[in-house]
């Protein structure tokens, strides 16, 4: 009787170790959408915070922004686009502290002087915004944006 019960055991044991092996039952069909994780994350809020921002959603976009800098610090676009944020959220202390690190980063280039510009446009303080988009003007090959804001400035 034992003999029979260690035959019939070491069959078992075959049998699954035979069936352990096989792939074929797994189902390997996509049953979500979700992305995988960005290799840098950094790269993922940048993304996510210029998505917000061309869409109106400057909290949520200085989120991202905020974000991409606390994971890279010398991320020059991060710098702009939290500055930026800050300005439409009306919190230019904070966009002061953006823009004074940008310029740390990036140097004085005639984009980063033309938002500065706009700022102190969004600000009322006309006097420096024009000084500030006339030289972002002259640093300029294409000076469009920055002579549609003088032209804001003008308006107004």
């Amino acid at each position: 009787m034992r003999h029979n019960n260690f035959t019939a055991m070491a069959a078992l044991a075959a049998v699954l170790m035979m069936s352990g092996c096989t792939t074929g039952g797994v189902d390997t069909t996509k049953t979500t959408a979700i992305q995988p994780a960005a290799k840098d994350i950094d790269t993922s809020d940048l993304a996510q915070g210029k998505a917000q921002f061309r869409d109106a959603n400057y909290g949520l976009a200085e989120q991202h922004f905020r974000k991409a800098v606390e994971l890279k610090a010398d991320n020059a676009e991060a710098w702009m686009g939290l500055a930026a944020s800050y300005d439409e959220l009306g919190r230019f202390d904070f966009a002061d502290r953006a823009y004074n690190q940008l310029l740390k980063v990036a140097g004085r280039k005639p984009q980063i002087v033309n938002n500065m510009g706009y700022s102190q446009l969004l600000r009322g303080d006309r006097k420096k915004a024009r000084a500030l988009l006339l030289e972002a003007r002259a640093g300029m090959a294409d000076p469009t944006v920055v002579n549609a804001n003088l032209a804001l400035l003008n308006k107004g």
